[in-house]
């Protein structure tokens, strides 16, 4: 039993150290906190089973999170420690018994309660009641600096009013509210940027930014609800602190409130639980702190939590609904994905109906069928996803099978031994891939055809007026004007927009054929290599192979590409309608100063977009990469830049900002 205790144990610590990592450093957890929190549970329980396995850098013991390197690291005088949970009522009651065994008192003890905010704990100190510096919680120890960040948050003032201790460490939880979060992604969306997940990490990421200027246009919120460091005296109460905060000018919660006992404690999460939908903020539960701060020291702390306040975590938003049909979408690339179409239920804030089975062996691991009821999970504002099945329909009730033929065109499907996916063999001539190749043929990095949108290509698909990308370029203002929501003005601004099109690069045309696992790079390596299209149409894979950076796999799929009559067939209408594409002649060493060096790029710039800074490296011969390794030369990091900062910042690969990076190609261009 020890043995398989202790086996166990090590698989804990490991899964929680990887999910620790995803969620504080790159802001993209891939587990609901429910199921975190379940493995947090179980190790405490094994531990606590086994003493003797306790160490001390288990999760238990220590607080989750690393200072990331590109920022100063601040050392916490007093130790930013979390909370322990509390699941249920028995766990309140238990929390309450264990504080009031310990003190030796009778009756109901006063308690602050707080929601607890879905934000990033942040400690702000001041000094003469002038903000000094503010950190992160980091590992609970050690901390980022973020001052001149955390300067720009509106409601963070950087001088408190009234007489406030000489040194005053106050900590809080910086949060995006939810109006101001749907605000900016709407603007995002209408400029095409980047759309944010959620607003737990879009307050994450702003608070990350190297450049405060960015952080300042974004709609960041803070409510102060602790202390650090102090240096002068303070009120004896929790309750007398939150509002000593008020009064020097620092926002605490509005919704926090002052209650007696633990029935007041589960009245208060009654509530909350109730309101949590129409808050103007998130919260994943309520936090209850004992109220006089002389029995809050005389409790003191484990190792890893204070023994006087406990957070109470809602569940995570679940429904059962029923499957009412599981149906296959095609893709661009002919893959063919369940859906699972249910019978509405509202869960997470929202009403869900459809949702994604990604595979047909999620289907059969998940062994979910038509008429089953099931589980329906959306926690965290993630995609909604199928937990599990509760009960089948009935129990010889079939299971879901790979349709033989593509459910829009009727062609063969296949599905490779190695892959998970299937797909449609019909190219072109499937209705719903010639809907997705067009999208991305019109798309602005490949043929940049301005004016032709999702609602316009369904259209002309819908009414058979394109087959190919090579109708698109004999499409009249006639046919156009009659279409919904055109006109005939529109209609002359989308024709000049194709003719406009005509003219390109042969790596934009290559790109803009969609051919599978081409990118950009790939396509630009491609027609670098061959530097006119015939001589790639005539290549076999073995002779694409050679191409820098193609493998086998991507050769396969090009060769299989161009061998395709129906492919030739629409390349060659392209021609005659007058598309043309310039050939691409091996540039000189002298026009290719990048040569040999590899580029990571990460995070939203502001003077171009990451295409255009591709666009920009691969021209000079530089190979753009996805990921940081030691053969990086530089990574240029943006907003919002993510893991891969902290990759360069553990391989010592120079980092360069956008500022750099510009000064570097204009020191090209001298």
């Amino acid at each position: 039993m020890r043995r398989n205790a202790e086996a166990r144990v090590a698989e804990l610590r490991a899964q929680i150290a990887r999910h620790d990592y995803r969620y504080y450093v790159l802001d993209d957890p891939e587990i609901p906190d429910g199921e975190y929190d379940k493995l947090m549970v179980e190790l405490r329980a094994l531990e606590t089973q086994y003493p003797d396995l306790v160490t001390p850098d288990s999760p238990t013991q220590r607080v989750s999170g690393e200072p990331v390197a590109a920022f100063g690291v601040v050392t916490h005088q007093v130790p930013m420690l979390s909370l322990d949970n509390a699941f249920s009522i028995e766990d309140v009651q238990a929390f309450n018994r264990r504080i009031v065994e310990r003190l030796g008192v009778k009756g109901d003890l006063e308690f602050v309660a707080e929601p607890k905010l879905d934000g990033l704990a942040v400690t702000v100190i001041y000094r003469g009641g002038v903000l000094e510096r503010a950190a992160t919680r980091g590992d609970g120890m050690k901390g980022e600096d973020i001052t001149a960040n955390v300067r720009t948050i509106r409601t963070v003032p950087r001088k408190l009013r009234g007489n406030p201790p000489q040194v005053l460490e106050v900590r809080g939880e910086v949060f995006m509210p939810v109006a101001g979060f749907e605000r900016m992604n709407r603007v995002a969306r209408e400029r095409g940027e980047k759309v944010y997940i959620n607003p737990r990490n879009s307050a994450s990421g702003s608070l990350r930014q190297l450049d405060p200027r960015i952080t300042a246009t974004r709609p960041l919120d803070m409510f102060f609800y602790g202390l650090g460091m102090v240096e002068g005296a303070l009120p004896d109460t929790q309750w007398g602190v939150l509002q000593a905060f008020r009064d020097w000018d620092l926002p605490i919660c509005p919704q926090a409130a002052l209650v007696r006992g633990v029935a007041g404690c589960l009245e208060y999460y009654g509530e909350m639980g109730a309101k949590r939908s129409t808050l103007p903020y998130q919260i994943d539960g309520v936090v209850y702190k004992l109220n006089r701060r002389s029995e809050q020291e005389r409790l003191g702390f484990v190792s890893r939590a204070p023994r006087w306040a406990i957070a109470h975590k809602f569940p995570a938003d679940e429904a059962t609904t029923v499957v009412l049909n599981i149906e296959f979408q095609v893709g661009r690339t002919g893959a063919l994905t369940p859906v699972a179409r249910l019978e509405p239920v509202f869960v997470g804030g929202v009403t869900v109906s459809n949702v994604t089975l990604h595979n047909i062996g999620e289907v059969h691991r998940k062994d979910v069928r038509v008429g089953d009821t099931v589980v329906v999970r959306r926690a965290g504002d993630v995609i909604p996803e199928v937990v599990r099945v509760i009960k089948h329909a009935s129990e010889d009730a079939p299971q879901v099978q790979l349709p033989a033929r593509c459910p829009i065109c009727n062609s063969e499907v296949v599905q490779v031994e190695e892959e998970a996916v299937a797909r449609c063999t019909g190219g072109f001539t499937c209705r719903a891939q010639r809907q997705e190749a067009l999208r991305h043929f019109a798309s602005r990095r490949a043929m940049d055809i301005e004016g032709l949108g999702d609602k316009l290509i369904e259209q002309l698909v819908e009414q058979d007026l394109v087959q190919s990308p090579a109708d698109l370029y004999g499409l009249e203002v006639k046919q156009l004007a009659e279409l919904e929501r055109m006109g005939e003005k529109s209609a002359a601004k989308l024709v000049q927009a194709i003719d406009r099109s005509r003219d390109t690069t042969l790596p934009r045309f290559l790109f803009a054929l969609g051919i599978r696992e081409v990118g950009e790079a790939t396509a630009l390596a491609l027609a670098q290599h061959f530097g006119t299209l015939e001589k790639l149409l005539s290549a076999s894979a073995a002779t694409i192979e050679e191409v820098k950076d193609v493998g086998p796999v991507v050769a396969a799929h090009v060769a299989a590409f161009f061998k395709s009559p129906e492919h030739r067939k629409v390349i060659e209408r392209l021609r005659a309608r007058g598309v043309h594409w310039a050939e691409v002649e091996r540039p000189s060493r002298a026009e290719q100063p990048f040569a040999g060096m590899t580029f990571v790029i990460t995070g939203a710039l502001e003077s171009m977009t990451r295409e255009a800074a591709q666009e920009a490296l691969l021209a000079r011969g530089a190979k753009v990469s996805g990921s940081v390794s030691k053969k990086t030369r530089y990574v240029i990091a943006g907003a919002d830049p993510g893991s891969k900062l902290r990759k360069a910042a553990e391989l010592g690969v120079e980092v360069l900002d956008e500022a750099q990076f510009l000064a570097l190609l204009a020191k090209l261009r001298e």
